[in-house]
């Protein structure tokens, strides 16, 4: 049996037992689907925990089949597009004294934290636009 059959029948088996939850919780009054709540999370869990799983397994397994230092060297780039992104930003380019009144928990560090993040997707997705501009571009002249 091969391993997409067995995945098959996994969310399969999965699926019914979510669903079953699904329709105790609506056939029940709602102290009943207050407690019955809490084992939809414990599903929704166990599919989190086997989807992160098999990722990984996968990613690890396609890493060691293919050329692993055309990898290295893609996720050097992204770890240096982050560590950029988080040295060009600042963290007091925002006035934190609303959120602090708010009784929000945010610092420099969050707000510096959460600019590079922003920094980071800005270079990526210009990197991405520019990728598939050249691609089509070279395509364009090539014929």
């Amino acid at each position: 049996m091969g391993l997409h059959k067995i995945l098959k029948i996994v969310a399969f088996a999965l699926a019914i037992i979510g669903a079953i939850f699904a329709l105790m919780i609506m056939a029940g009054d709602e102290e009943s689907a207050q407690s019955m709540s809490g084992n939809i999370l414990y599903v929704a869990y166990a599919v989190l925990a086997i989807v992160l799983a098999l990722v990984l397994i996968f990613v690890l397994k396609g890493l060691f089949a293919g050329n692993i230092k055309k990898t290295l060297i893609t996720v050097g780039a992204f770890l240096a597009v982050i560590l950029i992104s988080y040295g060009i930003s600042s963290g007091t380019d925002l006035n934190l004294k609303p959120f602090i009144d708010k009784g929000a928990d945010i610092t420099e560090s969050t707000s510096k934290t959460v600019g590079a993040g922003l920094i980071a997707f800005y270079i990526l997705a210009f990197l991405a636009i520019a990728s598939m501009l050249y691609g089509g571009a070279k395509k364009i002249f090539n014929k």
